[in-house]
């Protein structure tokens, strides 16, 4: 097969690099691809925004199939838009991705259907909202309904936090018009875990679960980030949990999505809370995350492309799935100034070093091959820029290699969190 990849960050070299390793695909592009993936994959100049774009080259390249990386495009309606030109694809329609694409949406749609999650309120009326925050109290809350590329949640420990993200985001608009309406929560208090599942419409696909650290600073202190590494296994999603997870969250997801006449096909992705053998849903994601998906690509011992391509065909339920035993931690290295405005074309040194490491992978999120000096060098392009990843026997192990290629890299102009895998690693040494 030919198999197309669309986006171009660390999540998207992490399947690249999984599906270069099939025997099923015969050519390997990315759109539009960076340095890391151009190693695995050709790369194709083209944005993973422009829809049209996508498709013209899909069908120039003789595409038979097509891998959706990012929430922008899924929500915009890409798979719609390759289904009309007669090529298949892997991610939701733009109908089934607005349980990403609105958080407004998506917790009304948990109400229809039972499925447990925090208390809420949505506004498009910031008085209203900040009424909301003071009858509620603190701590709150305060969710930018539409996509804001993870980064749109404040969890406000004061009511006048809670009013000020309020204004932020409807009156300041910083996060643009995912802003426009707003959904106020109920605080959650326990462990954060990431869950997936493979969906094909009817069946559900249960992937191993992971863990984020969303936090920028070490002790999950500091704003929300798209995500500052991850690991997996994630010892809180035991066998007894996840039954519990595919039973009250993932299939009345699917079945529901199914009845209201918009089947949910591809990845469905549960951030939850949990909090004494209870599993809370805190939202849902309609693809891999990042970067969960370094960790579970560099966990999967089976094909991923045959299981991609049944969830489009509505065949799950003819696949299963193997994993190795080892564990994987991954750790960001992001620019200085991250989440704020991050520092741009700063030179990254001693990636080959780092990627020679026993048990070692480096995916590229935000880089940039560029000349200087007449040497070709590879630049920061992006808030997050490196995934370093690495396996071991245990989560201390993983994450000391994983440490061990942060150190090999040479790079002023980035900063990681030192304490990737911690809940993990204490539960180990305990």
């Amino acid at each position: 097969m030919r198999v197309m990849v669309v986006g171009g960050g660390g999540r998207e070299h992490a399947l690249c690099w999984a599906l270069s390793a099939s025997p099923v695909c015969d050519a390997l592009y990315c759109a539009p691809g960076n340095p890391g993936i151009a190693a695995v994959a050709t790369c194709l100049p083209v944005s993973s925004e422009d829809i049209d774009g996508l498709v013209a080259v899909a069908q120039k390249e003789k595409i038979d199939f097509v891998v959706v990386g990012p929430e922008a495009p899924l929500v915009a309606g890409l798979v719609d838009a390759l289904a009309a030109a007669g090529i298949k694809a892997f991610g939701p329609s733009a109908q089934a991705a607005r349980l990403e694409g609105s958080k407004a949406f998506m917790k009304d749609f948990f109400a229809r259907h039972n499925i447990p999650t925090a208390a809420y309120g949505r506004f498009t009326d910031a008085a209203k909202a900040k009424a909301f925050v003071s009858e509620k109290g603190a701590p709150i809350v305060v969710k930018a309904s539409g996509l804001a590329a993870g980064k749109g949640v404040i969890i406000c420990q004061s009511i006048a936090e809670g009013h000020a993200a309020i204004d932020s985001m409807m009156g300041e608009k910083i996060f643009g018009a995912a802003g426009d309406e707003v959904v106020v929560e109920e605080f959650l208090a326990g462990e954060e875990a990431s869950f997936f599942a493979i969906v094909d419409g009817t069946n559900a696909l249960p992937l191993i679960a992971a863990q984020d650290h969303k936090a920028v600073g070490d002790g999950d202190t500091g704003p929300n980030t798209g995500g500052m590494g991850a690991y997996s296994p994630a010892p809180i999603v035991d066998s007894a949990m996840q039954e519990q997870i595919m039973r009250d969250v993932i299939m009345p997801t699917v079945r529901g999505m199914a009845a209201e006449g918009h089947p949910f096909k591809g990845v469905l992705f549960a951030g939850l809370m949990i909090s004494k053998g209870i599993a809370k849903t805190l939202e849902f994601n309609v693809r891999f995350g990042d970067p969960e998906c370094e960790v579970l690509m560099m966990r999967l011992k089976s094909d991923l492309l045959p299981a991609l391509i049944a969830s489009a065909d509505g065949q799950l339920k003819h696949v299963d799935l193997r994993w190795h035993d080892d564990a994987a931690v991954t750790v960001i290295m992001a620019a200085n100034g991250y989440p704020g405005t991050p520092e741009k074309s700063t030179i990254i040194e001693g990636l080959d070093a780092a990627a020679k490491l026993d048990g070692v992978n480096i995916f590229h999120a935000g880089t940039k091959a560029e000349i200087r000096g007449g040497k070709d060098v590879i630049v920061a392009n992006g808030g997050r820029v490196l995934a370093v990843t690495a396996t071991g026997k245990t989560v201390g192990e993983a994450q000391a290699r994983a440490y061990k290629g942060v150190d090999a890299i040479k790079w002023p102009g980035g900063f990681c969190r030192r304490d990737i895998g911690w809940r993990a690693i204490a539960r180990e040494k305990a």
